[in-house]
């Protein structure tokens, strides 16, 4: 990756009761990105403590207001502080660090102004077999529902240009927001590319992940926002 590149790239890191790994994650991303934005989502642990300990920028939701609003936040600070590449990066530790470059490429070269990563065209470590179906089933919403072809509909590792992140605004505070984003890719009609990304399953990620009944509210969450849009 180019060191301009680098250097105008903000990772917005979104952020609910996640004090027992976060400084981790950050420190990871600390140690090759100069610019990660926390974004406490209202946490009743010790979150926003971690997060001004080791980010380049944390921000705070008084109250608790779910994923989306905090990457809408977060966004939103990125395009003010001049930011020229936005990635959005999950807090629990599923994601690698290693797999950032991949989701940033195609867009400093020109090729897409938006990427999503996919585990199923990398890897799903330690995935129990329900998540994946959910995941899968998932998929075959978006594809009939958003009429989106793609590979993993709910990834929070994703990428974009300034000029596609000014275009994305998410109104679904919670976690129906990444259906969502996905209309408003397609609206906005800007080219997108999905890459490889390896995400892993652990203990701790599986406990703070979304259940088959979670999955089910969310689905009426998006329904409900689209009829209201």
């Amino acid at each position: 990756m180019p060191e301009d590149v680098r250097e105008s790239l903000f990772i917005v890191v979104p952020a609910y009761n996640e004090g027992p790994c976060l400084a981790n994650v950050v420190g990871e991303l600390r140690e090759t990105y100069p610019h990660v934005v926390v974004v406490d989502d209202g946490s009743t642990d010790d979150t926003f403590e971690v997060a001004r300990r080791c980010a380049t920028y944390a921000l705070r939701h008084v109250i608790n207001r779910g994923q989306g609003a905090a990457l809408q936040t977060g966004v939103e600070f990125a395009l003010r502080r001049g930011a020229q590449f936005i990635a959005t990066f999950d807090a629990d530790g599923q994601h690698c660090v290693e797999d950032i470059p991949a989701v940033i490429e195609p867009i400093w070269r020109g090729d897409c102004e938006i990427v999503l990563g996919s585990r199923f065209l990398g890897s799903a470590e330690d995935i129990p077999r329900t998540r994946r179906l959910t995941l899968k089933a998932a998929v075959l919403f978006t594809r009939v529902v958003n009429r989106v072809e793609l590979t993993d509909a709910h990834n929070g590792f994703r990428a974009f240009s300034r000029r596609a992140a000014e275009q994305i605004h998410i109104t679904l505070d919670r976690m129906a927001h990444a259906s969502e984003l996905i209309d408003q890719i397609r609206r906005c009609g800007l080219p997108m590319h999905e890459v490889p990304v390896r995400v892993r399953y652990t203990p701790y990620s599986l406990a703070k992940g979304q259940s088959t009944r979670g999955a089910l509210r969310i689905l009426f969450q998006y329904l409900l926002g689209r009829v209201f849009q």
